[in-house]
């Protein structure tokens, strides 16, 4: 998870994300370096637009629960418009923990 902060922090203070300056940020951060999460990791987000992700991750995070649906609607046609929204964010999350691993 470090690995992430770091490349979080990074993005953050506008610099390069790759091995050199992940490996930097978690060594002064007082974490043992694995060479290999940082490789793959940074291979991961190779031509990602980490600001646009991170905006879509907010988007999920801030949607509403489970808003009633309006006209009047009976309690199962509440549950089948419900389920494709959950899926949605499923995927969104599950493309987020392969990007962040």
């Amino acid at each position: 998870m470090e690995y992430v902060y770091a490349a979080l922090l990074l993005h953050k203070l506008g610099k390069e994300v790759n091995e050199e300056n992940v490996k930097s940020v978690v060594a002064a951060a007082g974490a043992e370096v694995d060479e290999s999460k940082i490789k793959s990791l940074v291979a991961s987000l190779n031509g990602v637009d980490i600001a646009k992700e991170l905006e879509s991750a907010s988007l999920v995070a801030a949607a509403p629960a489970g808003a009633p649906a309006e006209g009047g609607a009976s309690g199962a046609e509440e549950k089948k418009e419900e389920k494709p929204k959950e899926e949605k964010k499923e995927a969104a999350a599950e493309g987020l923990s392969a990007l962040f691993g």
